[in-house]
């Protein structure tokens, strides 16, 4: 495990703005909702006996905190955690500007100064990619969560030629000498490749590497994207498609090779002894 020292956490000036108008944007607030509120209702389904929730969430990776906010006004408590001083600092400012009670750790996500067995969920989005250590990644969000606790991922996809973190096309089908070599120019010489990113994506998944890698650490419950659907839209014409694909033979596997990342949702195992 690389010590906080050999971390860079400053951000160029070039992806910062467009960070911050990305997370800024309708779209990407809209999204977070969505997330926060599938979030929320898997955790209400999973506890019935507990109708008004008040859980303990970490945004691993979570960049200016506009996740976390989320979950911080729906009264929950929040903690965005992220590797970049400078988008910690942004969200700071708009949780004091709507008195919001997040907390922020400026922190690799393979070394998390939180208690164990200290969260409700964790949400590690679009971050898995970028680490090298990426299995770390997962020991930590396993040891924060309490049992019964659920972590959702967001990440690169390998099986589909769709993808945002380079600017070359077909880049998750490339082959593995090829994408090193584009990770060193993107580090380099042409850090406009990864869109001036400090840490471009080194990494590429499938739902079922991740599901194996999970169920290693006493996670079980697992959703793809067409579970989160029929979960997030209960009761509408949208769930019920969702339902009848999942019904379908290789329908599961066809959605993978049409989205552009990989999604799983995970509960942490009641009697899990994985710490």
């Amino acid at each position: 495990m690389r010590e906080e020292a050999d971390f860079d956490k400053s951000t160029d000036d070039r992806f910062f703005r467009y960070y911050l108008e990305q997370s800024e944007s309708v779209e990407t607030i809209g999204r977070l909702e969505r997330l926060a509120d599938l979030i929320l209702k898997t955790l209400r389904r999973e506890r019935p006996a507990q109708p008004e929730l008040h859980c303990d969430i970490a945004d691993i990776g979570g960049g200016a905190a506009t996740l976390a906010c989320v979950f911080a006004r729906a009264g929950h408590r929040a903690t965005c955690i992220d590797i970049s001083t400078d988008l910690l600092e942004v969200g700071r400012q708009r949780a004091a500007a709507e008195n919001l009670p997040v907390k922020f750790l400026n922190c690799s996500a393979t070394s998390i100064p939180l208690p164990d067995h200290s969260m409700d969920a964790c949400v590690v989005p679009e971050l898995l990619e970028h680490v090298v250590d990426w299995r770390t990644v997962l020991d930590e969000a396993t040891r924060l969560l309490r049992p019964g606790g659920f972590l959702y991922l967001s990440t690169t996809n390998w099986l589909s030629p769709r993808q945002d973190e380079f600017e070359l096309p077909l880049y998750s089908w490339y082959p593995a000498r090829l994408k090193r070599y584009c990770e060193r120019l993107a580090k380099t010489t042409h850090p406009q490749l990864a869109n001036y990113g400090k840490y471009p994506a080194v990494s590429w998944f499938t739902y079922y590497r991740l599901r194996d890698e999970l169920a290693a650490r006493g996670f079980d419950l697992f959703m793809d994207r067409l579970d989160m659907i029929e979960v997030r839209t209960h009761g509408t014409f949208k769930a019920r498609v969702a339902r009848a694909l999942q019904r379908v033979p290789l329908a599961r596997l066809a959605c993978q090779f049409v989205t552009g990342n990989t999604l799983i949702l995970a509960r942490k195992r009641p009697d899990s002894a994985v710490s």
